[in-house]
């Protein structure tokens, strides 16, 4: 899968602009705050349908226009490919081939991207939410009956939510079983394919970490789960709906669920989160990162586009060169602000940006 054009209009600083990928390794070069993670933003966006930094999409407007477009010519095994996403202010627009589509799952799978920046440490470093959007993200990609469940079930878990805020108890205990039986549908289908998911993540990981530190450390995600079937996991979460509808209605949320998850990332057997260092932390999450983007290549029969924003420079150089070694065959999108620092004369198409347009 490659990238061969991107164009932005009225996108964060951009006005009109448009970038000619290379199938390797192309370098978005410029000092801070001239537009190189705008641009990655730009690609993830089509990708999966929304931001990683934001999520009110009317903020990617530039400043003082009343819409922004963002638009990729692809290459696929299947041929070539155009997405074209119209953000307005208080609406969006997805089109494939020029088709304007009429559901936003469907923009989801025509083009697979795995991003990592520094940012991306909360995954290893913040509470569960950060490692469930991280499941979120990638399984969508994959999967559009995965997001289809996520979106219901995040729709029923408000409604249910909302009941549990209600004064009248007899309302609520007639109505909640309702509910429960709905929840607990959608959410067995999330926890059995997060479960899959992680049983891959986790060796492709464990080898891509032992790899960036040369086998100096043992990295593990994930616990083993008993074996459960999607009915099994159904009864078993209508019983903990149940067990915990007191509980619930006392605090005013549903306390049991896939809303609730984690997943357990550990370092030769600690748990990462508040024991890792810096460093450690950051090549874990590389680590999920890589194996990310082994999962896509499984999965599609093609590599995903790699976007790594302002990662060489908090990276020492034996790292910095073990992960170009690593990412030769697929198409990477890497910013920074000194690329004869970083990248020790390896081939790229380097892309000079300041204040929002390419320059020589």
């Amino acid at each position: 899968m490659v990238i061969k054009k991107l164009t932005l209009h009225n996108f964060r600083n951009y006005a009109d602009e448009t970038f000619s990928f290379g199938e390797g390794l192309n370098v978005l070069t410029g000092r801070n705050a001239q537009g190189k993670t705008n641009c990655a933003e730009a690609v993830y966006y089509l990708c999966t349908g929304s931001s990683l930094r934001i999520r009110q999409d009317k903020r990617l407007i530039r400043h003082g226009e009343s819409g922004a477009s963002i638009g990729a010519e692809v290459m696929t095994r299947f041929g070539r490919v155009t997405l074209r996403a119209d953000i307005y202010e208080n609406k969006r627009e997805l089109f494939v081939n020029d088709n304007k589509l009429s559901r936003a799952v469907d923009f989801l799978g025509n083009m697979n991207a795995v991003f990592f920046s520094p940012g991306e440490l909360r995954l290893v470093q913040d509470g569960p939410e950060e490692r469930r959007r991280f499941l979120n993200l990638s399984i969508s990609q994959t999967s559009r009956e995965y997001c289809t469940a996520l979106l219901r079930y995040q729709r029923i878990l408000d409604q249910r939510n909302n009941l549990l805020k209600n004064h009248d108890i007899s309302l609520i205990l007639e109505t909640l079983p309702v509910w429960d039986e709905q929840l607990s549908l959608y959410a067995s289908r999330i926890i059995v394919r997060r479960r899959a998911f992680l049983k891959e993540l986790s060796p492709l990981a464990e080898e891509a970490h032992s790899f960036l530190t040369d086998g100096g450390e043992t990295l593990t995600v994930g616990a083993h789960e008993r074996e459960e079937t999607e009915e099994e996991i159904r009864t078993r979460l209508v019983r903990e709906f149940d067990n915990s509808r007191e509980k619930d209605i006392r605090l005013g949320f549903t306390s049991v669920g896939p809303h609730r998850d984690d997943v357990r990332i550990c370092i030769d057997g600690m748990e990462a989160r508040g024991f890792a260092s810096q460093g450690q932390a950051r090549t874990a999450a590389l680590s999920l990162k890589l194996a990310e983007l082994k999962i896509f290549e499984q999965l599609t029969g093609e590599s995903p586009v790699l976007i790594l924003d302002d990662v060489m420079s908090e990276l020492d150089l034996p790292r910095r060169k073990k992960l170009l070694a690593r990412i030769g065959d697929v198409q990477c999108i890497l910013t920074c602000t000194h690329a004869e620092r970083v990248l020790y004369g390896a081939e790229c198409n380097r892309i000079r940006i300041q204040g929002g347009r390419i320059v020589p």
